[in-house]
């Protein structure tokens, strides 16, 4: 399949999944190379054959769907965001909450950006909160990714945006893989959710939704996402997103504190 043809596939099939083109310009080399393989396996003779496979076996649609990931990730990723949540975010909820802090990670993948808030908390804001606990949530729709998530080994390239200090503190060297020390690893649980179809109750007090609805999903259900999202949020809790991506228009309560932070004041 060459480029051309995936571009013309993805732009064909990829509104009938309630995402959108643009998302994918950028990342679209591996997920071609995933719907190369998956003609292959299927024995069909190209992709205009794959389009026809999909029109008579409705089933391949979920297939395509986890075909059409993107996991790409790594701790402290976009150091302003995390800076500011660090420095910002977590004291200021840790001392407005008088019960535990909650956070969501959603998409979470491997689980970078999810233990990046627990390194945090841990490390930030914790040493001046005694006898308070954050409780972390990663959810995702893949199961071999949140395996991975609970394991928690990951190369160095996965922490080459993190300090010195706060890699030495939160990881034990483990010949060429780092491991999340246990520590880190206490309130912090994985649940298999596309967010698409189920969410977690809530409430919370901080939810990471970075790089994933507000890049691949089609507008309309941005929306109907990020009104589910702020609904779990409490007054006062905070929307993190990519620093790439933008919010629909419409009002929903949020208020922008920072690049990519967004306040529930309504």
């Amino acid at each position: 399949m060459t480029d051309l043809e995936c571009i013309k596939f993805l732009q064909w099939s990829l509104p009938r999944m309630r995402m959108r083109w643009p998302g994918f310009r950028k990342v679209r080399g591996q997920v071609c190379k995933r719907i190369s393989r998956r003609i292959v396996t299927l024995c069909l003779p190209s992709v205009v054959a794959y389009q026809s496979y999909l029109e008579s076996n409705p089933d391949e649609w979920k297939t395509l769907a986890s075909l059409c990931r993107v996991t790409i990730s790594r701790f402290y990723r976009d150091k302003g965001v995390f800076d500011y949540v660090g420095n910002v975010v977590l004291p200021r909820l840790a001392g407005q909450s008088k019960a535990d802090v909650r956070c969501w990670s959603v998409g979470c993948a491997s689980a970078e950006e999810t233990y990046t808030i627990r390194i945090l908390w841990e490390l930030r804001a914790a040493p001046s909160m005694i006898g308070k606990t954050m409780y972390v949530l990663g959810t995702d729709s893949d199961p071999v990714m949140l395996e991975r998530a609970r394991k928690a080994a990951y190369p160095a390239s996965a922490l080459k945006n993190l300090t010195p200090d706060l890699t030495a503190q939160a990881f034990e060297h483990s010949g060429d893989m780092y491991v999340l020390r246990a520590r880190f690893k206490e309130s912090v649980h994985f649940e298999e959710r596309d967010i698409r179809e189920s969410m977690p109750q809530g409430p919370f007090d901080i939810v990471l939704c970075r790089n994933l609805v507000f890049t691949y999903f089609e507008d309309a259900l941005q929306r109907e996402i990020l009104q589910k999202l702020v609904a779990r949020l409490r007054l006062g809790g905070v929307l993190v997103t990519g620093v790439h991506e933008s919010l629909p228009t419409d009002d929903f309560g949020l208020t922008a504190k920072a690049s990519a932070i967004y306040e529930r004041v309504a």
